[in-house]
């Protein structure tokens, strides 16, 4: 079989196991499928479970890539432009299967909501796309509401080995708008400077190195910079032209939150990457390469990006 389908078709299913033997279940009889149909498949999935499935798929290794989804996936907002559809893209015109499993006990309350968000956009970001995404979600560890948000972002459901269409499914972007919460205010003392009016990206920069150099890396540290620059580089392209960039640490974590009066109105920026003719646009996308996590609030008036490296 060729795995080439004349009608492309998105299925994006989320596995609901309790413990290994269904995990295990569900996912290899996803992958054998796929493998019979000649589909190229990608497993990403976090540290133990991609050793559990290199283990269980043993057989058809080799018709299989692997990906740790804790080391791709660490930043959600990386994960559909630069594991699902680079994957997708290195396949053109054939039909792709990919477990995807982006949320696990071991991601925080901090990281959660964006994990969410990012299940919401994938059934805006492949629609119309030929492709098959199984996402598993582990009932017995991960908080019952994380997996009541699973119902309200995939279409079918997959449990005890049978499927159903979700009652709760709804409109992704709508879904996706409820894990657009207001961060809480930066600490009192945290440095800032207003950039825009009387600031160049410069001093941007400069502001950035110069308090990121005390806790990262040289290397983390000009990714910062460079994350911070392309955020301040948009405030004044396309708002008002003055922003405010506040830094502190907290949690083992160095934070830098930009902010404007601009509005982001496309759920999908960052996570689409721009057609090769179009000169920009690679902003967020850069930004969510650099960064360990991206947070972003947006309201019609004003935008708050947090930029998150761990130390």
């Amino acid at each position: 079989m060729t795995g080439h389908r004349s009608v492309a078709r998105f299925d994006h299913p989320a596995l609901l196991y309790r413990g290994e033997h269904e995990y295990v279940a569900g996912c290899t009889a996803f992958v054998h499928s796929a493998v019979a149909e000649g589909e190229p498949v990608l497993v990403a999935v976090p540290g133990t479970n991609l050793e559990l499935m290199r283990e269980a798929l043993a057989d058809v290794a080799d018709r299989v890539v692997f990906a740790d989804m804790a080391v791709a996936g660490r930043n959600p907002g990386r994960i559909i432009p630069r594991v699902l559809l680079t994957f997708a893209a290195d396949h053109p015109g054939r039909r792709v299967s990919i477990i995807g499993e982006p949320i696990w006990q071991g991601r925080t309350a901090l990281e959660y909501p964006a994990c969410a968000a990012h299940e919401a956009l994938i059934n805006a970001a492949f629609a119309g796309r030929d492709a098959a995404i199984l996402c598993p979600y582990d009932v017995e560890r991960l908080d019952p509401s994380m997996v009541e948000d699973a119902w309200r972002t995939h279409p079918t459901m997959i449990e005890f080995g049978g499927h159903r269409a979700s009652d709760r499914y709804a409109d992704p972007f709508e879904t996706a708008s409820t894990f657009n919460h207001e961060l809480p205010a930066p600490p009192p003392d945290a440095e800032f400077l207003v950039y825009g009016e009387h600031s160049s990206l410069a001093a941007v920069r400069y502001f950035v190195r110069r308090l990121a150099a005390a806790s990262l890396s040289a290397d983390a540290t000009e990714e910062l910079v460079l994350a911070a620059n392309e955020l301040a580089a948009n405030t004044i392209e396309h708002t008002s032209g003055r922003g405010r960039i506040t830094i502190w640490t907290e949690h083992g974590t160095l934070v830098c939150q930009v902010d404007d009066a601009g509005h982001l109105s496309d759920p999908l920026a960052g996570r689409l990457l721009p057609s090769p003719d179009r000169q920009g646009g690679y902003g967020l996308i850069l930004t969510n390469d650099l960064c360990d996590l991206v947070r972003i609030y947006t309201t019609p008036t004003t935008t708050t990006i947090r930029l998150h490296k761990y130390l």
